[in-house]
């Protein structure tokens, strides 16, 4: 049964990364690291909470945000349209333990720290959340105003 499972996780693989990878442009897109003009700190909490949950950035800029899983749960920062959010919330719950590498999303393990580098291209709200099942429901998830 467990290699009938892997076969169908790999096989899926691809069109979820896909999906994840497919944006409307309006959220901007994967940023230099050299090129990083703000840096933000974002912690994730078993409060199910990021702190902090509302971020103001400037069109143009690009992000590093530093993010840190002081938690003693799994927790993920994933950066987003809100339906995008959704539906790759939906996947997780259909899969649980699915891990993925975009570059708008990091998982992090308790006490593990990472970084996502973005560029927020045009002016307008843009969603980030946990989408480990059950995180984004209680409430961890955040906004990012672009002026």
């Amino acid at each position: 049964m467990n290699k009938l499972l892997s076969i169908l996780i790999f096989a899926l693989l691809p069109g979820l990364a896909l999906a994840h990878g497919e944006h409307d442009g309006a959220m901007g897109h994967a940023g230099d690291p050299a090129k990083v003009s703000t840096t933000i700190e974002v912690v994730m909490s078993d409060n199910m909470r990021f702190a902090p949950d509302e971020i103001k950035v400037k069109a143009g800029d690009t992000i590093r945000f530093n993010v840190k899983n002081a938690g003693q749960i799994p927790h993920e920062m994933v950066i987003g349209s809100m339906s995008e959010l959704k539906g790759h919330a939906e996947e997780m719950r259909k899969m649980p333990g699915l891990q993925h590498a975009e570059p708008n999303m990091i998982g992090l393990k308790p006490g593990q720290h990472g970084s996502i580098v973005w560029k927020f291209d045009k002016p307008g709200t843009v969603d980030f959340a946990c989408l480990v099942p059950g995180h984004m429901e209680a409430g961890m998830k955040g906004k990012v105003e672009v002026d």
